[in-house]
């Protein structure tokens, strides 16, 4: 260790300079901005479910969920130059906005009836794991920009990886039904 010493009247200045920060920063640590943003959204996320219970957590995550969703729609928007999206715009950008995110998700089905989705890896990654509450950031996300650009939308999360599920399942319905599906689903209007 060195240490160096100034003396500015009657202040005295020391400077530690140490090989303990050059090892410390030299430690491979699965500690980075991407892992550590993942590991704030759970804590909050199940801060919230522990605090206030699931459902109040899934109301305040909808929030930010359908907010968020708002902002990625306008970015699509603003890039291609354009208005409003189609259908198969649509299904695209939730792909490639999951893609880019680091998810895994897949067409399994598109009609004019409904766009479902699989997917192999969540953004979240074992972050997600007993955390449903985080789920409903997709649901909003999907939902808001769908329902901005086609007018509406009904988002199941038919399977999900955080309850266990190997992939996730999500069909978002394209018309309004009064027949409604086994799976809880949360509806989005365009405003």
């Amino acid at each position: 260790m060195l240490a160096l010493s100034e003396n500015l009247g009657n202040n005295t200045i020391m400077v530690h300079i140490s090989s303990l920060d050059e090892q410390i920063k030299s430690l491979e640590l699965p500690i980075e901005r991407d892992q550590f943003l993942r590991t704030m959204i759970r804590e909050l996320a199940g801060t919230l479910q522990d605090v206030v219970g699931i459902e109040q957590a899934e109301g305040f995550l909808n929030v930010v969920g359908y907010r968020t969703g708002q902002h990625v729609n306008q970015v699509y928007q603003n890039a291609l130059q354009l208005s409003n999206l189609s259908r198969s715009q649509v299904t695209a950008v939730l792909i490639d906005w999951k893609r880019r995110i680091q998810g895994d998700f897949y067409v399994i089905e598109e009609t004019d009836e409904k766009i479902v989705l699989g997917n192999r890896k969540c953004p979240f990654a074992e972050q997600v794991e007993g955390r449903e509450a985080m789920c409903v950031m997709t649901s909003n996300i999907f939902g808001a920009i769908t329902a901005d650009n086609l007018g509406y939308a009904r988002v199941e999360l038919q399977e999900t990886i955080a309850r266990g599920a190997q992939e996730c399942r999500i069909v978002i319905h394209l018309k309004p039904s009064e027949v409604l599906d086994e799976f809880v689903a949360q509806e989005y209007f365009k405003v």
